[in-house]
């Protein structure tokens, strides 16, 4: 099976050395990985250049940076000379033009992040968000980080087909962590989906973290997901 990049595995790990021997079991399976801010002092920025250069990996580098527009610039004018292929930062407009001008002629592109998808309503209550329905509030940050230049959006896959509907998504794309295969555990996300629904709301790319590095399987554990992933777009395409 050829490895689909609309797969991104999470190597959320302790370490660079189990990121490496996680990607290592996986071999060819996977195309993509994702690497977090939970691992950048644990040799993060090391792994994402050694899959890169040495194993011919995409790179997604997800920092969720938000800061004043300068240290947000320079900070991603530092992180795209690592030729990642995706980096985040909060969808605030300010930080998504700051980190587009970062950029600059680089080919990584800028992911905004609305609402992380381990909060509901509650929680935004706590951190004394605007009020509303967080679907629709989702919906409206990606509207403004699109227009703000974002090269696509992090979303939950419940908003990804509205947001997939925006006029400013034309040509962006959409990236949804808290997708779960069946009967796979919810961990701290709340708002979810599978695969085959994320793909058929309109999503580029899902992210699957612990139902791929828990399994005891992890190459057969992301081979099924890719399966369902592939599937799920074959029945898109007989009825587009």
């Amino acid at each position: 099976m050829t490895a689909d990049d609309r797969l991104i595995v999470a190597l959320d790990v302790p370490d660079a050395l189990s990121g490496l021997q996680l990607a290592e079991t996986i071999g060819d399976a996977v195309s993509f990985y994702k690497i977090g801010l939970g691992m950048l002092t644990g040799g993060g920025l090391a792994l994402a250049n050694e899959l890169k250069q040495e194993h011919g990996k995409r790179i997604f580098l997800d920092m969720k940076l938000f800061d004043i527009g300068a240290t947000v610039e320079n900070a991603v004018r530092g992180l795209a000379a690592f030729d990642l292929d995706f980096l985040t930062v909060h969808g605030d407009p300010h930080v998504v033009r700051a980190a587009k001008e970062g950029a600059g002629a680089s080919q990584t592109k800028i992911l905004a992040v609305t609402i992380l998808t381990s909060l509901e309503r509650s929680d935004l209550d706590d951190g004394l968000m605007k009020a509303g329905d967080v679907r629709e509030i989702v919906i409206e940050r990606a509207a403004k980080a699109f227009e703000a230049g974002a090269d696509g959006i992090i979303a939950s896959p419940q908003e990804a087909a509205a947001i997939r509907a925006l006029p400013q998504a034309e040509g962006r794309l959409i990236v949804t962590p808290g997708v779960r295969p069946l009967g796979a555990d919810k961990g701290d996300q709340k708002r979810i989906a599978t695969p085959s629904l994320a793909i058929k709301d309109g999503v580029d790319h899902i992210v699957v973290g612990r139902p791929i590095w828990r399994a005891e399987d992890p190459r057969a554990a992301a081979q099924a997901i890719q399966r369902e992933i592939a599937d799920a777009w074959k029945t898109n395409a007989s009825f587009a």
